[in-house]
């Protein structure tokens, strides 16, 4: 199973592709796709689109998973936000691909073991987890963000995998 983790945002939305296909799961690739202020916000949205949709006809994720949206307390930033996911969720689906959602509260919780965690501890347990290269911890938390959305879509199924075993 290949899993498409991305954290949308207008500037910059991070994505990580993970393979379950061993423990830890491998990392395939990530990065972000950045975007400029100055451009106007429907050529920020073809752009975040293009890039999503060449990871999917490249990599054929078998899902692209998601945080559920939360509804911050600036309303215009939750309106550009759900743009972007809305461009997102576009590409996943032209593609033929399943979109899944998590809460950030699952997520955290999936990840650090606790659902109130803080930023820098879930880019701390993404690194040791994937073991990945702690020059991740120095840049912003996109690419930690999404690539702690995958992770938490391949326990979640591990677990559900454990449990129909056990049924």
């Amino acid at each position: 199973m290949i899993v498409l983790g991305v954290d949308p945002g207008t500037r910059v939305t991070g994505y990580g592709l993970l393979a379950d296909v061993q423990d830890p799961p491998a990392v395939l690739q990530w990065g972000t796709i950045q975007t400029t202020a100055q451009l106007p916000l429907p050529q920020r949205l073809v752009k975040i689109y293009t890039g999503i949709a060449e990871l999917c006809t490249t990599f054929h994720p078998d899902v692209l998973v998601v945080e559920s949206l939360f509804f911050a307390r600036n309303a215009r930033s939750t309106l550009t936000l759900s743009h972007t996911r809305g461009v997102i969720l576009l590409a996943a689906a032209q593609a033929n691909i399943e979109v899944i959602e998590y809460s950030p509260l699952a997520v955290k919780q999936a990840v650090v073991g606790y659902g109130r965690a803080e930023k820098h501890q879930v880019q701390r347990m993404v690194v040791q987890l994937l073991r990945l290269p702690p020059t991740l911890l120095q840049g912003s938390t996109d690419v930690t963000d999404a690539l702690a959305v995958a992770l938490c879509h391949l326990h979640s199924m591990r677990l559900q995998q454990k449990l129909s075993a056990n049924a």
